[in-house]
């Protein structure tokens, strides 16, 4: 019955913006955070094409108290005079129509971030209020918006989304001349609410997505200033206290984008290629009875590379597109990647001599991107992405491009004369063969070491008390200090599945050392090969020796230090452990409170913290109980007896671990860069900005 009434009255059809508030997930993605971010961008994005046109310079990004953002900047504006098809005015086209604006072939825009022309519209549509300021030929024009709806707001002296609202009879009647604008000065200031019943509660801007993404553009558009100013005073972020402003402005382009993403000691300088080149393509072209017809077109692709070497073996590469980033590369990531690969192929084959290497070893890959950042950038006008996020370009003629800029211009690098250019190159042409030799050696002589009977683990360190498993998912490597900790964690130790290794104090700090100073150092070696899975590139997750690494050091500030160096080397060398949730902190305990009971033996309990003690005795002293004076405080792991070790941090059933996981690599290596690596003067910025919040009545003195 239900079936058969299904006719064409059921079908519905979403005018215009309707279908964008009816399935805002089409359009954004998402209606939480993320979502909420997405509309942002694409305010961002249109005044950043406008900046990467040559017509703007700077971008002021505002976030306000009440939950709405203002994006401003000195651009041409948006178009006020009325566009042809649709007796519209500019702004009202922009704003409100679906897939229009000036990035679809109309001589606007050479090479633009913004293709889908859904931006602006979406963001009107998914806002209670939006409200649209344009500076433009002497006037400054207003048009505001709710819903999508144009119209305009009763406001007193703040604008509020709320206010009473009189929706535009008649087109263009809500475009108004509100003052005049300095001659020549144009630009345009977009201030909107998102819609509270679109959008999750708890959706918010992130100042950290949006402080990442501000850094990033500046360096992909030289000289363009963008500054956030956040006003919220939200918990947790920068300006939590006070009004808090950033301005992110560089100069020198993707050469100082590498600089910035590379930690390590450099091999070579930063290397700056550049080149253009034309090619065809046949794309659909409307003629003007609005038939689509197949035409052989001439596109130029501009190519824009910053590289580096250092002496890691991590690899960074950013590959953009109209300075969209493309991170999961495409055809111009593999034509930089092919260029590299065959230039180095070349050069080592011609001097195979003097850099010893044999007719079968052949180098990969892998040997040149080691150590190595880069950022890569390509500029063409409508360029083909693969899927709707441009996550990856699929231009073909692109990747042949880029393979021969590349290759001609390292070639140039590798042959140059200078004295400088030429220790670099064989300096570097040195680190590729090595990483090539390594990479053969690692293979041939991979010691694949698994625990399944007692005269297997007698390679391993004579210091290492085993356990008995072979079960690699249950079982646990304690980490620990000294050997008067190791004697107590060996009688307090499920001998079935818990090993130790006991470290003599602090280890080699290897963000300073060299990867040879680090495998020559004892207690780094004896590391890498208790956990036997490898080291570097080489590291291979599935080697494993124990499901949980767990770093079980003294509650004090050398506890704390050799923790931090131990997660130096995890991160440094062995970071898919860490990326895949298998190293851990132990958590000891600080107190230990007796507790007096009558008529009953006396309770322990144990706190972690000098406030958890604090809100104890509090209690205690609330509910009229006693405990023994003076309370225990353990200043190592050795004060503890075997008992009270393997109850409270190492029994599974009451112990505290706490999971060293990596949520954002990027800013884990630089806090390891400034508080380990080999520049004091960073550091000791650091230190010297962060006194005034050290209190002094807590130094131990």
């Amino acid at each position: 019955m239900a079936a058969s009434s299904y006719t064409a009255r059921n079908l519905s059809v979403l005018e215009g913006l309707e279908a964008v508030r009816k399935r805002p997930g089409m359009y954004i993605g998402s209606t939480d955070s993320r979502g909420l971010m997405h509309c942002l961008w694409e305010i961002i994005d249109n005044s950043v094409d406008e900046a990467l046109a040559g017509f703007g310079q700077s971008i002021e990004i505002i976030l306000y108290k009440d939950g709405s953002v203002e994006v401003r900047d000195d651009g041409r504006g948006v178009p006020t005079d009325i566009e042809p098809r649709t007796g519209l005015s500019g702004v009202e086209v922009v704003y409100t129509k679906l897939h229009a604006g000036g990035k679809f072939g109309g001589g606007s825009y050479a090479a633009s971030g913004g293709l889908h022309g859904v931006g602006a519209s979406v963001v009107n549509a998914l806002s209670s209020r939006l409200d649209v300021q344009v500076d433009r030929g002497g006037k400054t024009y207003q048009m505001s918006f709710k819903h999508g709806i144009p119209g305009t707001f009763d406001d007193g002296r703040t604008p509020k989304p709320d206010s009473p609202f009189t929706e535009s009879k008649k087109d263009n009647d809500a475009l108004v001349v509100v003052g005049k604008a300095k001659r020549g000065v144009t630009g345009t200031r977009v201030r909107y609410w998102a819609d509270p019943q679109i959008f999750t509660p708890d959706a918010k801007f992130s100042y950290e997505n949006l402080a990442q993404r501000a850094r990033q553009t500046s360096f992909l558009i030289p000289g363009l200033r963008i500054a956030i100013r956040d006003e919220r005073r939200l918990p947790g972020t920068p300006g939590e206290f006070e009004t808090h402003e950033e301005v992110f402005q560089h100069d020198g382009g993707i050469s100082e984008f590498v600089d910035y993403l590379a930690h390590d000691s450099s091999v070579t300088d930063i290397w700056r290629f550049q080149g253009r080149e034309t090619f065809t393509e046949t794309v659909p072209v409307l003629d003007e009875k609005g038939h689509s017809q197949l035409t052989e077109v001439e596109r130029e692709c501009e190519v824009d590379l910053a590289l580096r070497w250092g002496i890691g073996y991590e690899t960074t590469v950013r590959t953009f597109v109209n300075i969209i980033a493309t991170p999961k590369g495409g055809t111009h990531q593999a034509g930089f990647e092919q260029g590299l690969l065959k230039t180095f192929r070349k050069h080592i084959s011609a001097n195979a001599r003097k850099f010893k290497v044999k007719e079968t070893e052949k180098i990969e890959k892998d040997d040149v991107l080691a150590g190595m950042t880069a950022v890569l950038t390509v500029r063409l006008a409508e360029p083909q992405f693969e899927g709707q996020t441009k996550e990856i370009l699929g231009t073909p003629a692109v990747r042949q491009i880029v393979s021969k800029i590349v290759s001609k211009e390292l070639a140039a690098k590798l042959k140059a004369t200078a004295r400088a250019d030429k220790q670099q190159a064989t300096t570097l042409t040195e680190k590729v063969v090595a990483e090539m030799k390594s990479r053969i050696s690692a293979r041939v002589h991979k010691e694949t070491q698994r625990r399944k009977t007692a005269l297997e683990t007698s390679s391993m360190p004579a210091k290492l008390v085993d356990c008995r498993s072979d079960n690699v998912e249950h079982s646990e490597l304690f980490i620990v200090e000294g050997d008067s900790a190791l004697g107590t964690a060996r009688l307090a130790r499920s001998s079935t599945y818990q090993a130790l290794l006991p470290i003599r104090g602090k280890i080699l700090n290897v963000q300073k050392a060299s990867l040879t100073d680090m495998l020559a150092n004892a207690e780094c070696a004896a590391i890498i090969q208790v956990i036997g899975a490898g080291s570097g590139r080489t590291f291979d997750l599935e080697g494993i020796r124990y499901g949980k690494i767990i770093m079980m050091t003294d509650a004090d500030v050398d506890g704390a230090h050799i923790r931090t160096l131990l997660l130096t080397l995890f991160y440094r060398y062995m970071r898919p452990l860490v990326e895949a949730g298998h190293v851990y902190a132990a958590v000891p305990p600080l107190h230990r409170v007796e507790i007096v009971h009558r008529g009953k033996p006396n309770e322990m309990v144990y706190t972690y913290s000098e406030r958890e003690l604090n809100e104890l005795l509090a209690r205690l002293e609330a509910e009229g109980k006693n405990y023994k004076e003076p309370i225990q405080r353990y200043k190592g792991l050795g004060e503890m007896d075997a008992d009270q070790l393997a109850e409270t941090t190492m029994d599974p059933a009451h112990r505290v671990l706490r999971r060293v996981r990596i949520e954002d690599a990027e800013a884990a290596e630089r806090s390891f860069s400034l508080l380990m690596g080999s520049e004091v003067a960073p550091r000791k910025e650091f230190i010297i900005n962060g006194a005034h919040k050290l209190d002094e009545t807590q130094i131990d003195m």
